[in-house]
């Protein structure tokens, strides 16, 4: 695994609000500070990890073309296809990656934690929404700890941040159906 203390050209990398983000680029890992998060086009980046799958596993992993970026796009659960559906659906979006940074914060408990939110979606208005799937009786207090630090992080940089849970059913299968 790489070295991640320091961004590209061995500059230490300053910690604004105790948030650092890491991402995939073409030149390979990169960090860097929530001041320079803004200017990363994260819809063109790589997953920071793999989608792991193995025999017997409870969720369903997989890629889902999308319209949107003429590319595969990952998931790891039904909850996140769905919502990768209804992120290529939407005509507002213009770019969309899977797991596409790792957040870098300082827990309530004093621990440097990560977490690698779901989905980054571009907006034609050149705004930003991350999105964490995961149902609201699923979201354990440690869970909980990693989407309130990515929402304040989201929020020093103006972009939407949600947690979404399943669509409704009708609304899926009209989008699927069309």
């Amino acid at each position: 695994m790489p070295k991640l203390d320091l961004v590209p050209g061995d500059a230490p990398a300053a910690v604004v609000g105790g948030f650092e983000f890491s991402y995939v680029s073409q030149d390979g890992l990169q960090r860097i500070p929530p001041t320079d998060a803004g200017l990363v086009l994260f819809e063109s980046c790589s997953p920071v990890r793999t989608f792991p799958s193995w025999k017997g596993q409870r969720h369903h992993v997989g890629q889902w073309w999308t319209a949107t970026t003429g590319t595969l796009v990952g998931y790891e659960s039904w909850l996140e296809r769905d919502r990768l559906v209804l992120l290529d659906f939407d005509h507002h979006v213009v770019g969309i990656a899977s797991q596409p940074f790792w957040l870098f914060f300082d827990a309530p408990n004093g621990k440097r934690r990560s977490h690698a939110p779901d989905y980054f979606a571009r907006l034609a208005d050149g705004s930003a929404l991350v999105l964490d799937c995961r149902p609201a009786e699923r979201i354990k207090p440690k869970d909980q700890v990693a989407f309130d630090a990515t929402r304040q992080a989201c929020a020093l940089l103006g972009w939407r941040y949600e947690v979404v849970d399943a669509p409704a059913s009708a609304l899926l299968a009209n989008v699927r159906w069309l």
